[in-house]
C-alpha cells in the first residue's frame, strides 16, 4: 500500500504496479494497524504504508499463477494447474502454502524418526550407495560404470545395516537415498526416494522390533499433530484430509486373522498367498471399522511369499517371522526377522531356486558370530503422503524421480 501522496509520486505508484508477480523487492514504510482483518494475506492484522521500493530481482512472466496452483481441486472459480506443469516448474510450485507445509512435514518425519530411535539407543550409520551387486531380491537396479567395473545404485542399505548389527553396533538406523529401477508409474512409487531404515538385535522374540516400530510411528504421528498443527492446517485447506487415527499401543493383527476378516467379508483370499493392492485397501477398511485405527501391523506372513532371508516361524514352517505395516490401507513397510544362521540361509536360497554365487559375501558375514536381528525400511515420502491423505506421492517429493521424469 502506497498511500502517502506527499512521499509517493504517481509515477512511483505506476512503476510499482507494473512490477511482475513473484519479483523480489525491498519496501520501506510504516506498519499500520487495520480495523478489519485482511483476508487475502498471511499477515492479516497490519499493513505496510510504503514510501520506498527497491527492485531486487525481477521475475519473468510466470508459467502459472501461484493463486491457481493453490486452489482446491473442487474450486471451479479459477484455472487448475496440471500436475506435469507443476512438476516441470517445481521451483515455483513449491511456493504455494500447502507445498511449503508438505515439505516442512517431510522434514519433520525425518527429524522425529531420528529423535525416537536415538532415544532408544540406536546409532545413525551411513552406508554405501554404489555397490557391487543387487541389495534386494525382486527389485530392479540402476547399473553404472565404476572405474571400468559394473556397479549398481543401492536399492536398500539392508545388507550393510545387517553387517553393522553383526559388528556389535546392536541398533542402527539410516536416513538416505534409495534407488529402484522399476517401471511403475503409480501414485505411490518413485525411482528415487528418501529411505528411513532401521535394524536391531533381538533378545527373545521378534515382537521386540514391532514394539520399537509401533512406538516410533506413534512418536512421529504425535509430533506432527502437536508440533506442526499450522502446517497441517495449510495442507488441509488445499488438500482436505481426515486426521489419521491410531491406537496406543499399536494394533497388531496376525496374517491369518486378516485373511479370516477378508473371507468373512466375501473376499476369496488364499491363506498362503500375498494380499493384492485391492485386498490391502479392503482389509484397511475392515481393520478401521473393527479396531478404530488407520495404522496397524500385520504379522506372521506366509513363508512362500517372503524373501529368502526371512526367518521361518518356529511354530509353523508355512509362516514366517515377518510383518507389513499399513497406513490408510496402503503398505508402507515390509520387514522381518532376518536369518542369521548361514547354513539355514544357504538352505533357503536353494529352496527359492536362487544362485549362491552372488550371495557369498552376504552369507559369509554371518559365519563369525551373528545375533538374531530384524528391521525394516520405509519411504519418507510415502509416510508423508499417507499421513496427509494426499492422492499422489509426487506431492510429497521435492523433485520427484519416476520412470518418465529426470528433471528439473
Amino acid at each position: 500500500m502506497f498511500a502517502d501522496e506527499e512521499k509517493v509520486s504517481r509515477q512511483m505508484v505506476k512503476w510499482v504496479s507494473a512490477i511482475t508477480r513473484e519479483s523480489i523487492v525491498d519496501v520501506e514504510g510504516t506498519v499500520v494497524a487495520v480495523e478489519n482483518k485482511i483476508e487475502a494475506c498471511t499477515q492479516q492484522d497490519v499493513e505496510l504504508s510504503g514510501y520506498g521500493c527497491l527492485l531486487i530481482s525481477k521475475a519473468k512472466l510466470l508459467p502459472f499463477e501461484i493463486a491457481d496452483a493453490s486452489r482446491r481441486l473442487d474450486d471451479k472459480e479459477g484455472a487448475q494447474v496440471a500436475q506435469d506443469t507443476r512438476l516441470d516448474n517445481r521451483f515455483i510450485d513449491l511456493r504455494t502454502p500447502a507445498n511449503q507445509a508438505i515439505m516442512r512435514c517431510q522434514s519433520a518425519v525425518g527429524q522425529l524418526f531420528r529423535e525416537s530411535l536415538l532415544s532408544k539407543g540406536f546409532v545413525e550409520i551411513h552406508t554405501p550407495k554404489i555397490i557391487p551387486g543387487a541389495s534386494e531380491s525382486g527389485a530392479s537396479v540402476f547399473k553404472l560404470n565404476y572405474m571400468g567395473k559394473t556397479a549398481f545404485l543401492a536399492q536398500s542399505p539392508q545388507l550393510y545395516k545387517q553387517m553393522a548389527v553383526c559388528a556389535d553396533l546392536d541398533r542402527v538406523f539410516e536416513i538416505g537415498p534409495v534407488f529402484r529401477a522399476e517401471d511403475s508409474n503409480t501414485h505411490r512409487h518413485l525411482c528415487e526416494f528418501v529411505g528411513l531404515d532401521m535394524e536391531m538385535t533381538i533378545k527373545e522374540h521378534y515382537f521386540e522390533v514391532l514394539d520399537v516400530l509401533g512406538d516410533l510411528f506413534v512418536y512421529m504421528f504425535d509430533g506432527l499433530k502437536n508440533q506442526f498443527a499450522k502446517e497441517l492446517e495449510a495442507v488441509n485447506k488445499q488438500y482436505p484430509f481426515t486426521p489419521l487415527r491410531y491406537n496406543t499401543p499399536t494394533t497388531k493383527i496376525p496374517f491369518k486373522e486378516g485373511v479370516q476378516m477378508l473371507q468373512a467379508a466375501g473376499y476369496d483370499q488364499d491363506p498362503l498367498g500375498d494380499l493384492s493392492t485391492e485386498f490391502e485397501r479392503k482389509l484397511g477398511e475392515l481393520v478401521a471399522e473393527k479396531y478404530g485405527t488407520d495404522f496397524y501391523i500385520l504379522y506372521d506372513y506366509p513363508m512362500a511369499i517372503r524373501p529368502f532371508y526371512t526367518m521361518p516361524s518356529p511354530h509353523d514352517p508355512d509362516y514366517s517371522n515377518s510383518y507389513d505395516i499399513f497406513i490408510r490401507g496402503e503398505e508402507i513397510i515390509s520387514g522381518a526377522q532376518r536369518i542369521h544362521d548361514p547354513e539355514l540361509l544357504v538352505e533357503q536360497v536353494l529352496a527359492k531356486g536362487m544362485e549362491l554365487d552372488g550371495l557369498k559375501d552376504y552369507i559369509d558375514s554371518f559365519r563369525y558370530g551373528a545375533c538374531p536381528h530384524g528391521g525394516c525400511g520405509v519411504g519418507c515420502e510415502r509416510v508423508v503422503m499417507l499421513y496427509l491423505g494426499l492422492n499422489n506421492i509426487r506431492k510429497s517429493s521435492m523433485f520427484p524421480r519416476d520412470p518418465d521424469r529426470l528433471t528439473p
